[in-house]
């Protein structure tokens, strides 16, 4: 069972599918949070899901996280956690203000994925130890290289999901593909099997990087989507992914493939998301592609 908190431009409260919306139109972070624990369905939950907080491009989500800490006791049965679950209506992904997450891990030992959208203020932290995350996902239009070095650093013994969206420089995203490269190189995630660096504007270089790292080996799903994946990263998909049969799945949405690399990578014996074709865009002569979720 989940709860979902979000603003919405009704008065009431809605209830469906055990998913519960509250109107917050005047408030904050603060009364937010403060809904939440006072709810009485919030003790039979194990997922939280916060939407728009109120004002999210002009007031962070730290009241939130703050409260999470503060009250740990009251928490201690979420193992699902996403903040800023919202589409572009409320807040595009960029203007989302996140906050410093530090304090989360020794909070709530008990959770189990932690989602967030946005990469605006974000902070994981140094040093991270958490025995009993499964999942991460961070959803954003450029993923800072402070964000993705705390990542590297961190010790998840039993994270079996890691899904970043990269995004461009422009949004937030300060690394190259050395950044990510290193990231591979050095994080330990024993239990992985889900291993995503998706929605980047240097797809074919991060795929190069993915396909030489040591998970390789390890993951049974791949996820390269909503970039700018183009024929020359899928060539290199085609040379390498026979090597390894461990791996059933290969997610690569939102692409940018030629018709007769799509049927290639199609014929492969495993899973192949190759849905969401992109034609590339062609001004002055210049070729320009886009990952799927920036601003």
């Amino acid at each position: 069972m989940s709860l979902n908190f979000e603003l919405l431009e009704e008065d009431n409260i809605k209830v469906s599918k055990n998913t519960y919306y509250y109107d917050y139109d005047d408030g904050s972070a603060e009364d937010m949070i403060q809904e939440i624990m006072e709810t009485a369905q919030f003790s039979d939950l194990n997922e939280l899901t916060i939407g728009s907080w109120g004002d999210p491009c002009g007031e962070s989500c730290q009241a939130i996280i703050d409260a999470i800490v503060e009250n740990a006791d009251k928490f201690s049965h979420i193992q699902k956690l996403f903040i800023g679950n919202m589409d572009y209506e409320e807040c595009e992904v960029s203007w989302i203000i996140q906050g410093d997450y530090s304090k989360i891990w020794a909070a709530m030992p008990q959770l189990k994925e932690l989602t967030i959208k946005g990469s605006m203020e974000l902070e994981l932290g140094d040093n991270i130890c958490h025995e009993e995350l499964t999942a991460l996902t961070i959803i954003c239009g450029g993923l800072p290289k402070d964000v993705i070095e705390s990542i590297q650093k961190a010790k998840f013994p039993k994270l079996k999901k890691l899904l970043l969206f990269i995004g461009i420089d422009e949004y937030g995203f300060d690394g190259d593909a050395d950044t990510i490269k290193e990231l591979l190189e050095h994080m330990d995630f024993p239990e992985l099997t889900y291993l995503g660096i998706a929605n980047s504007e240097i797809q074919d270089e991060l795929t190069e990087v993915v396909l030489n790292s040591k998970f390789m080996g390890q993951i049974s799903v791949l996820d390269l989507s909503s970039g700018t994946l183009s024929d020359k990263g899928g060539a290199l998909l085609l040379e390498k992914i026979p090597n390894y049969p461990n791996i059933k799945k290969l997610d690569l949405h939102h692409n940018y493939f030629s018709d007769e690399m799509v049927k290639k990578l199609q014929a492969l014996p495993i899973e192949v998301d190759v849905s969401d074709q992109e034609e590339v865009d062609i001004y002055n002569g210049e070729v320009y592609m886009y990952p799927i979720l920036t601003e």
